[in-house]
């Protein structure tokens, strides 16, 4: 009995010094269990250095929206003095016609170059229309593509993860519906502590914009 009792002894023994080597056993996961949760190492929060850029502050005070309104405005100078001039001539046609009597040959070749001068006009005003329009809309496409390309770089010197557009909500609003497009896609509703590099990107543009000539 007593040999047994040796034996025991020394296996106990023996099984204490191996624990003492392998070292803390992790401890038994259990949900809720304050013990378990105090006994976690503590995990920092992902920090992200965010930086934000007005878009509509770009559009307005870049050199190239000055460059771009300023050939808008002097194109459509030279359509509107073309359109003035057809103008006139049908003016001219149709009074023409008051001193013809109507049905004979001559009223009938007046008539004809009036109505066409009209169709000519009409032509006219409606392709400086569209073209204008479908110029804009390439403008606005490229120059966005450029502030895109201008805030990256800029967001690289600067260290930074992530660029937010700083978007701003002009109220009140022309109707409802304007109202309610303006919530919907109004995202950035908060920005304090980000990084605003609207300056930079606008000096970065306007390095690719030759002076204006007055």
């Amino acid at each position: 009995m007593k040999a047994k009792m040796v034996v025991l002894g020394c296996l106990i023994g023996v099984a204490a010094l191996a624990m003492s080597h392998e070292g803390p056993q992790t401890p038994f996961i259990a949900f809720g269990n304050p013990e378990y949760s105090q006994a976690q190492p503590e995990t920092g929060m992902l920090s992200l250095k965010i930086g934000v850029v007005s878009i509509r502050k770009v559009f307005g005070d870049c050199k190239r929206s000055a460059r771009y309104n300023a050939e808008v405005l002097a194109e459509q100078s030279r359509t509107n003095a073309k359109l003035q001039e057809l103008s006139k001539e049908i003016e001219a046609d149709k009074a023409g016609l008051n001193a013809l009597k109507r049905g004979t040959s001559d009223y009938l070749a007046q008539l004809k170059e009036a109505l066409d001068k009209q169709g000519e006009y009409d032509a006219e005003k409606e392709y400086h229309t569209q073209q204008k329009a479908l110029k804009y809309q390439r403008w606005v496409e490229d120059f966005y593509m450029d502030i895109l390309r201008e805030s990256g770089e800029v967001a690289k010197q600067k260290g930074l993860d992530l660029v937010l557009e700083k978007d701003e909500v002009d109220f009140p609003a022309l109707s409802i519906d304007s109202t309610m497009l303006a919530i919907r896609t109004h995202k950035l509703l908060y920005s304090g502590g980000c990084l605003d590099i609207t300056d930079e990107v606008i000096a970065r543009l306007d390095k690719e914009e030759p002076e204006l000539n007055n």
